[in-house]
C-alpha cells in the first residue's frame, strides 16, 4: 500500500530537512518551499514505486524521477533546478546518518539554455536523402551515409571513424566508437542496410585506391571522408531537397532521437543508442508535445 500524507513526511524526514533549510543554512522561505516541493515529489514517486524510505532509494530511481520530469515537458532550467534541490536534500540525508551514501552523486542537471538544432520531420528527412544527383557516381555513398547518420543517430565524428569490421549487415548492427574511447552497439534499420549494401557493392570499391586504411566512407580521391566532407556532402543534399531549416549533422542525430521517442520509445533505449553517459543529456531530446506523451500513455499503459 502506498504511503500517503504525514506517513511520507515522517519516512522521507521531510520536517527535519524543512528545519534545516531554515534554521541551519539560513535559507529563504522562498527557497525553502522550492527545495521542499522538489522533495516532497520525489518522495511521493519514490513511495508510488514501493520505496518505503530515502535508505531504499537508488541512482536508478533518482534517475528515472529527472527523466519523468523532463518528459513531462519541464523546461531543462527546471528540471535542473530539481536536480540541485535533489542533491541539497541527500546530502542533509547523509549528514544526518539517515542513510549510509548519497545516491544522488552522479545525477547531472539537463544544460539549460542550450540551443538545440531544428528537427526534422520524417517527410523532410526522406526528402533530404533522396536529393542525391543521380548523374554523381557517388550517389550511392551520398545516400548510404544519410541513411546512417539519420538511422543509426551517430555524430558526425563517429561516421568518419567507422571501419568495415565495425559493420554487421547480418546482424543489423554498428560498433560505434563514442566519446571517450567508450564503444556501443547500434541497431541498423532495413532502409540504412539495404543503401549501405548497394554502396559497397557498387561505389565504393570504384573509390578505393588502397588508401582507405579500412574506412567505409571515402571521398573521390579514395581517403577516408573527413567531417567537413561530410557537412559539404549534406549542404548540397539540402538545397537540392529545397529545405530551409537550418541542417547540420547533428540535426539528424537529433532528429533520430526525437522521432523515437515520438514512437514510444523509452528514454533509457535512446540513452544507450545515443552512447550518452549520463540519461540526463537524453532528456534534451524529451521535447515532444505534451498531446503526443498523451497518446503515447493512452496507448501503452495498463492504465491509461
Amino acid at each position: 500500500m502506498t504511503r500517503e500524507g504525514p506517513d511520507i513526511e515522517r519516512a522521507f524526514h521531510l520536517e527535519s530537512f524543512r528545519d534545516h533549510l531554515g534554521f541551519e543554512r539560513g535559507l529563504s522561505p522562498r527557497t525553502i518551499d522550492a527545495y521542499l516541493r522538489e522533495a516532497r515529489r520525489f518522495a511521493a514517486f519514490a513511495a508510488s514505486e514501493g520505496v518505503e524510505g530515502p535508505a531504499g532509494v537508488t541512482y536508478g530511481l533518482l534517475r528515472d524521477h529527472v527523466a519523468r520530469l523532463a518528459g513531462a515537458g519541464r523546461a531543462a532550467s527546471t528540471v535542473a533546478r530539481s536536480v540541485y534541490a535533489l542533491r541539497g536534500y541527500f546530502r542533509f540525508l547523509v549528514v544526518e546518518d539517515a542513510i549510509e551514501s548519497d545516491p544522488s552523486e552522479r545525477l547531472e542537471a539537463p544544460r539549460a539554455g542550450r540551443p538545440l538544432p531544428d528537427v526534422l520531420s520524417v517527410p523532410e528527412i526522406e526528402a533530404l536523402i533522396g536529393a542525391a544527383d543521380p548523374e554523381s557516381r557517388t550517389a550511392r555513398r551520398d545516400e548510404a551515409m544519410l541513411e546512417i547518420l539519420y538511422g543509426c543517430g551517430l555524430r558526425v565524428s563517429e561516421l568518419v571513424a567507422l571501419k568495415g569490421r565495425d559493420l554487421d549487415l547480418d546482424e543489423a548492427l554498428v560498433r560505434v566508437r563514442g566519446k571517450g574511447g567508450k564503444e556501443r552497439f547500434v541497431p541498423v534499420g532495413a532502409a540504412a542496410r539495404s543503401a549501405v549494401r548497394r554502396y559497397l557493392r557498387t561505389t565504393r570499391p570504384a573509390l578505393d585506391r588502397g588508401r582507405s586504411a579500412g574506412h567505409i566512407f571515402l571521398n573521390a580521391r579514395g581517403l577516408p571522408l573527413s567531417r567537413m566532407g561530410v557537412w559539404k556532402i549534406l549542404r548540397r543534399h539540402v538545397e537540392r531537397a529545397g529545405i530551409l531549416k537550418h541542417v547540420t549533422p547533428h540535426t539528424l542525430r537529433h532528429s533520430f532521437a526525437t522521432h523515437l521517442l515520438e514512437g514510444g520509445a523509452d528514454l533509457a533505449s535512446v540513452q544507450e543508442m545515443l552512447g550518452h553517459a549520463d540519461i540526463s543529456t537524453t532528456e534534451i531530446y524529451t521535447h515532444v508535445d505534451r498531446s503526443h506523451l498523451r497518446q503515447v500513455h493512452r496507448s501503452h499503459h495498463p492504465r491509461g
